[in-house]
């Protein structure tokens, strides 16, 4: 599979990301602000963090996976020791590169600008932070709420 040119020191988003079907028509690629999709429904996630950050990608990954596409999520704290950073059966899991506020958003920002400068394929952020949707779409991604692509995962 080709990889997309990225900014130095940016992690790649694949040429070929997820599909997300909605009224609107096909959206061609899909970054996962995954703690704000994990935050979004109240389900006790915070009493075992990493078990959420695992039931997350493995609900991407059962969704793509039937597809041959690939999806990116962006996580904040530590890499789990075994769900590092990379490709996890078409899921590609990144971390934040630094600690604090807006970490994981300066990473998606940082992906968003690679990939809109280098293709023309239309990007999809899935966020409900108002904060990132702006700066995304700035750049000229989409923006599709956590609440929303959960339910879609849920009807899939």
């Amino acid at each position: 599979m080709l990889m997309t040119p990225v900014l130095p020191n940016a992690s790649p988003i694949h040429s070929r990301c997820a599909t997300v079907i909605d009224k609107a028509g096909a959206v061609d690629a899909v970054i996962v602000d995954g703690m704000n999709v994990i935050g979004s429904r109240p389900d006790g996630w915070w009493r075992d963090r990493d078990g959420a950050v695992r039931r997350l990608v493995a609900r991407l990954q059962a969704h793509w996976q039937s597809t041959d596409d690939d999806v990116a999520v962006v996580l904040d704290g530590r890499p789990l020791d075994d769900l590092r950073e990379g490709i996890h059966e078409g899921v590609e899991v990144m971390y934040a590169r630094r600690a604090g506020r807006n970490a994981a958003d300066d990473r998606i920002v940082e992906l968003v600008r690679a990939r809109v400068t280098s293709d023309d394929t239309r990007l999809t952020v899935v966020t409900s932070d108002q904060e990132l949707s702006w700066r995304v779409r700035e750049l000229g991604a989409e923006v599709i709420g956590a609440r929303t692509f959960l339910a879609r995962l849920d009807e899939a």
